[in-house]
């Protein structure tokens, strides 16, 4: 009898399946292809004589700095494209030998894994068009479901938490389920709008980082149950009210953001064509006054943007909960939780910007355009952490890692 595990997916991830050469992209082309010690022994070891030539001659030895997920990778070709691709964008080495002969990243994405007290967990980044359409197009409140998967199925664990440590039993990892319940139920809290959920957030964060720097965790329960009873009240609407619209401020950020991607050099002709229309349909160009930019900004906003995401706001909000989730939040990466949160509001930010000159440039939005966008943007900027870092970096350089920024950034 097959042994099996526990599993925790939200359920789109159930119902997920690769549609290989219907896909409008390809996760083949422009990513390095880490090929893990086990699979590079499996394809040493093969005497198939059709592939062995391009094996032994596009699976290099990482030399730099190996380890048993990345001890070699595929020589791409001059287009960025893997070798062992066929013309209708199907992997020759899985046609012809299966499955079990990929390695470990190619047989396992776009499904990420996280250990959360011994128990597995899994989600699908949005860099793949059809995980997002699954995930982000459906209007209900995104839900998790417990299941079971065969202990053979192979998984690269991103991230582990163990809430029952004695090291973390005074650290705020030791609330982590409860942190994570109170996130995503605010962001799926749908009284309020989603800039507005996620203002409340900060607040909230700002608070939790003040806990942390006095070495109080313990109080962060109590935390919890005072801003949950907050958003089931009035009282938080009046401070929501008093932050300002600065348009302005916000595109001289957001540009400056914009601009830092491109100049790290783009191979995705999705991302690009869509950073394209962003600048005309807002009608960008060096010369333009800030202010004038804003004005454009805000008209393509309110006349192209809003109708059609005031009704489709569920799509950035599974977006966010989905991140939230995939991440481990707020354990993202940086030490200071109230930076993560930071990191958390560039991605909505910067899928807003592009999303608002997308919508002046065709007059409007449709599924098909905001999910071009994400899974774009997912793939040229989520997956490139040392472009988020730098990202991060200019803001905490410039001062401008602080909740009043991060409004600026949020309010429409």
């Amino acid at each position: 009898m097959s042994k099996s595990r526990p599993l925790l997916v939200p359920q789109y991830l159930r119902q997920f399946k690769c549609i290989g050469p219907q896909c409008e992209d390809t996760c083949c082309i422009g990513w390095r292809v880490n090929i893990d010690h086990p699979t590079y022994r499996q394809y040493r070891r093969l005497k198939h004589p059709e592939l062995k030539p391009d094996l032994d001659k596009y699976i290099k030895r990482n030399r730099s700095t190996p380890s048993e997920d990345h001890y070699a990778k595929v020589k791409l070709n001059p287009d960025s494209r893997c070798p062992f691709l066929t013309e209708k964008s199907l992997c020759r080495i899985q046609l012809t030998l299966g499955e079990d002969y990929l390695s470990d990243v190619c047989a396992t994405y776009p499904r990420t894994a996280n250990e959360i007290n011994d128990v597995l967990e899994k989600s699908a980044t949005m860099s793949c068009p059809e995980a997002a359409r699954l995930a982000l197009l459906n209007p209900a409140i995104m839900e998790f479901d417990e299941i079971e998967e065969p202990a053979t199925v192979r998984n690269i664990v991103s991230g582990k938490i163990d809430t029952h440590q004695l090291a973390v039993a005074r650290k705020p990892q030791r609330y982590f389920w409860e942190l994570r319940i109170f996130t995503i139920g605010l962001l799926q809290n749908r009284q309020y709008r989603l800039p507005e959920r996620l203002i409340i957030l900060g607040l909230f964060h700002q608070r939790l980082q003040e806990l942390i720097e006095h070495r109080q965790p313990e109080k962060i329960p109590e935390l919890i149950a005072k801003y949950a009873n907050l958003t089931g009240t009035d009282e938080l609407q009046s401070q929501l009210a008093q932050i300002p619209v600065q348009v302005a401020i916000q595109m001289e950020l957001l540009k400056e953001l914009a601009d830092e991607r491109i100049f790290k050099g783009v191979n995705s002709r999705r991302y690009l064509a869509c950073f394209a229309e962003f600048l005309t349909g807002i009608q960008y160009t060096k010369e333009a006054l800030v202010e004038d930019i804003a004005d454009r900004y805000q008209k393509a906003e309110t006349e192209h943007y809003l109708p059609f995401m005031g009704e489709h706001e569920y799509i950035l909000e599974n977006y966010l909960v989905n991140y939230v989730f995939k991440n481990l939040y707020p354990f993202t990466g940086n030490k200071d939780l109230f930076d993560n949160y930071v990191m958390l509001v560039i991605h909505y930010a910067l899928i807003k910007l592009h999303l608002i000159g997308m919508a002046a440039f065709h007059q409007g939005l449709t599924e098909d355009l905001v999910i071009k966008l994400i899974q774009s943007f997912a793939k040229t900027v989520e997956h490139n952490q040392q472009y988020l870092q730098h990202v991060f970096d200019l803001l905490k350089n410039n001062g401008y890692t602080t909740m009043a920024y991060m409004a600026i950034l949020i309010k429409n």
